[in-house]
């Protein structure tokens, strides 16, 4: 198994990283780029869009080849395994998404049309047969598992593929924001999965995946050369739904059926939290697809976090609970509430020291054309900048006073 694991990371990771380049330069021919040209964009230059290509033809490569080479060896096939018709399913539907998504990202589809897609995406995978089969709420239904209804077995199954799928899409809005969120959700469910003695087939997908998300990352994360785009994120969102279905299908244990929720929490609750405040803001359910700027990342810009600053604490967040998760499956709740615990306090006791120093040491902005160092407590007098002006405060058109570049050539020392 591990020599499968080794060989699904290293190729998918090295396919990936060769072809990202590829995509960015597609991405400009056919307009595939993200415009700064609403107050919701944290970028202040057009940026490609495409990198999700990368990332969907890493993910497949890796994934055809083990195949491939588990039919040669005689460990898997398609005509006879239990899961072929799983996997067409599964393909079936990222194609559909990957479709509606790669038009999106070069065009434009208004919102709803995008949600029938994953809709329609979610019946496919259920048509043939990936479904929520039972369910448990551990500590309150001790080691009892029930088995759901059908009807309500593929409701479940069908919100939660949607759901997450529109969860890592929604929380795509800083560099490398999503994509790194996935590879640690990846790489947590992995760890899960082979504690579980999961089927081989997702340990493979899901290792597929983390390569790929591991080998565009360093195109995406801050400053970025090019996004994920919502082709990228809508496939990670619904290949990580699908696979931690996949993943826990053979074990009823109360702790594995929930190890996914809780890696995906901090998308999730997100995502809850972004539907409940449109509603209500929105007075309307058709306010749920109106985008706004109330998700945690930019609440954590307007607190003076920098965009590298608060992607890197929400990648602290998603590891946390990947962490908490596989303790919680491995040894146990009182250990896991230990381990909380811990990471509670160490939070407590250093917040008030992470505000000093943020407040004490003030960050600086160099130009890469001439070198020029924007003082934030200095300002630019010249040009009207007030003393105390945040970097990301000064007006879109402020350039360089030595050389005339604009913000975007400069970067936080």
């Amino acid at each position: 198994m591990w020599g499968d694991i080794a060989i699904a990371f290293l190729l998918a990771f090295i396919t990936t990283f060769v072809i990202t380049p590829y995509t960015i330069r597609i991405a400009k021919k056919v307009g595939a780029l993200d415009l700064p040209n609403d107050e919701r964009r944290i970028n202040k230059k057009s940026m490609p869009r495409l990198g999700g290509i990368a990332v969907i033809i890493g993910f497949l490569v890796s994934f055809i080849y083990l195949i491939l080479i588990m039919g040669i060896e005689k460990t898997f096939s398609l005509s006879t395994d239990q899961y072929s018709i799983k996997l067409i399913g599964f393909f079936l539907g990222a194609l559909v998404i990957s479709i509606v998504c790669f038009i999106d990202d070069v065009k434009g589809v208004p919102a709803l049309v995008k949600l029938l897609a994953q809709i329609i995406a979610a019946i496919i995978v259920v048509r043939s047969g990936i479904v929520i089969e039972h369910i448990n709420i551990p500590f309150l239904m001790g080691e009892q598992v029930a088995e759901l209804n059908d009807i309500f077995s593929i409701i479940l199954t069908l919100g939660w593929i949607v759901g997450i799928t529109n969860a890592i899409n929604l929380i795509d809005g800083l560099d490398g924001l999503s994509s790194g969120i996935s590879l640690i959700s990846c790489l947590s469910l992995l760890i899960i999965f082979s504690l579980n003695d999961s089927p081989l087939i997702a340990i493979i997908m899901i290792t597929a995946l983390a390569g790929a998300l591991t080998g565009f990352l360093p195109f995406n994360f801050n400053p970025a050369k090019t996004f994920i785009g919502d082709t990228g994120s809508n496939f990670l969102g619904y290949s990580l739904a699908v696979i931690s279905i996949l993943g826990v299908a053979k074990t009823y244990t109360a702790i594995v059926i929930v190890a996914p929720l809780i890696v995906l929490a901090l998308p999730v609750f997100d995502t809850l939290f972004a539907i409940v405040r449109r509603i209500i803001k929105g007075k309307s359910l058709k306010a749920v697809v109106m985008p706004d700027k109330g998700h945690l990342h930019h609440k954590m810009l307007k607190h003076g976090f920098t965009q590298r600053e608060a992607v890197l604490i929400m990648y602290g967040i998603t590891a946390t609970l990947g962490m908490f998760a596989i303790v919680l499956l491995e040894s146990g709740i009182w250990k896991a509430l230990s381990f909380a615990l811990i990471v509670v306090a160490v939070i407590a006791l250093g917040y008030k020291n992470i505000l000093k120093i943020k407040g004490g040491e003030c960050a600086m902005y160099r130009c890469s054309a001439c070198g020029y160092e924007y003082n934030p407590e200095i300002g630019d007098p010249d040009n009207g900048i007030a003393p105390g002006t945040p970097f990301e405060d000064l007006p879109d058109n402020w350039v360089c006073p030595l050389c005339g570049v604009g913000k975007d050539m400069f970067e936080e020392t």
